[in-house]
């Protein structure tokens, strides 16, 4: 039996295999301080790599050791405090823990908490773990692979429907240039010897001649009727190749709120979640477009850029959003060959009966077409009126629609994972 060791080296001589070793010991500890990051990091320093510190205590590893063996007792001199039985408690501060907050002390000893640093890749290797885009297998199973036909040149052989016409005639009209070439030039010089001795008096004709320049005209001409007009040599067939069509197997709509009853705050929350939704996609799926939209009386589909640092705003109307959409899916991303995803964030508040109109769009036009639409309502108030009309969506299509609440930036990582949470026997990504 062979053993293959992998011993290379991750940086600054430290072994890759022993520092995946220890990020699979630790697990727990990393997940729970990417977390914390997530939530506590400005917005551009999402995707960054993160410091992680493991408690001393948790990094100890116990050892055995012997003693002296049976049962005695000890009595101390000058024990004035601790009768049998009695617990000691722990000293506070200085010794026991270091890096603590207890007061300086002249006398005993500790270790630091460990520190260490993740990368970029493995922080948002956690940040991502176990996320799937839901139903998302659906499409694939019924993927097909498309192809173009693409022009590559003039070949000999091919089908009829092929054919070439222009450079088929062109090789036959040269084929019988060369070919008859000889044959002509000779037809043309007998001709004018004939024409020489026609213009000779009749009587003094060499008709004996004049018969043997009639019988090789004669057989030029049969020689160069002969030369087929259009030969099999001659057919030139278009070429075609087929090229696979670049495609996206998936798109995700991101639809958000810009309104004036948006505080800056509930902005901030709304952009924080895209952007992991935005990373998430982008990490895990090759194959996947992102259309952004941005919505208030009016709805626009925008860049990156304008959909996450535009300063616009206006009063709020959220069936303009819905409609834009379901215009999008109708125009570019049929619903038999995309797998279609929505993602919404909104503070719930809307224009009168318009959350009627957004729940009716939904349920007539967009809800049969998707594979998932999330909605997050970011508010710390009581729900709003958007929330409730959803709400009856949800509860009539419970597997494509879901929702949840945000209050504050803690709540966002947590919704995001509930959110996408790898469902039993989903797939992984493409």
């Amino acid at each position: 039996m062979s053993y293959i060791i992998d011993r290379r080296l991750n940086g600054k001589h430290k072994s890759s295999v022993n520092r995946q070793r220890f990020l699979r010991r630790y697990r727990e500890h990393i997940r729970k301080a990417v977390e914390e990051a997530v939530n506590e990091r400005s917005i551009k320093d999402l995707d960054r790599g993160e410091k992680i510190t493991i408690p001393q205590k948790d990094i100890h590893e116990p050892t055995f050791g012997h003693g002296q063996g049976g049962t005695g007792s000890i009595v101390h001199p000058g024990n004035k405090e601790f009768s049998t039985g009695d617990r000691i408690p722990k000293p506070r501060g200085g010794a026991a823990g270091g890096s603590g907050n207890g007061d300086a002390s002249d006398s005993g000893e500790g270790e630091d908490d460990f520190v260490f640093q993740i990368s970029q890749e493995e922080f948002l290797d956690y940040v991502f773990e176990d996320l799937a885009l839901p139903n998302l297998l659906k499409k694939e199973l019924k993927e097909i692979k498309e192809y173009s036909l693409k022009h590559a040149g003039i070949v000999s052989d091919g089908t009829p429907s092929k054919l070439n016409i222009v450079r088929s005639m062109r090789n036959a009209y040269a084929r019988r240039m060369v070919m008859n070439g000889g044959a002509r030039r000779e037809l043309k010089e007998v001709e004018a010897e004939m024409a020489r001795l026609m213009a000779v008096d009749f009587a003094l004709r060499d008709s004996a001649k004049v018969t043997a320049l009639e019988e090789q005209i004669e057989m030029l001409k049969q020689k160069i009727d002969r030369t087929p007009f259009l030969d099999t040599y001659d057919l030139r067939y278009n070429h075609h190749i087929k090229e696979p069509k670049p495609s996206s197997q998936a798109v995700m709509f991101c639809v958000m709120d810009v309104s004036g009853s948006m505080t800056q705050e509930t902005k901030n929350i709304a952009k924080r979640f895209f952007i992991l939704l935005y990373l998430f996609l982008r990490r895990n799926y090759e194959k996947i477009d992102v259309v952004f939209i941005r919505h208030h009386t009016s709805a626009k589909e925008v860049s990156e850029e304008e959909f996450f640092y535009s300063r616009e705003t206006g009063g709020t109307i959220v069936s303009s959003a819905l409609t834009l959409m379901d215009k999008i899916i109708a125009d570019r991303y049929p619903s038999d060959a995309w797998n279609i995803y929505t993602a919404q964030a909104s503070d719930g508040d809307n224009w009168d009966d318009d959350s009627t109109t957004c729940r009716k769009i939904l349920e007539d036009n967009i809800i049969d077409k998707v594979q998932y639409f999330t909605y997050i309502e970011i508010t710390p108030r009581e729900h709003q009126s958007l929330w409730y009309a959803y709400e009856q969506v949800q509860s009539a299509h419970p597997k494509y629609f879901s929702m949840r609440h945000i209050t504050e930036v803690g709540d966002i990582y947590p919704v995001f994972r509930d959110l996408f949470q790898r469902r039993q026997n989903e797939s992984s990504g493409q």
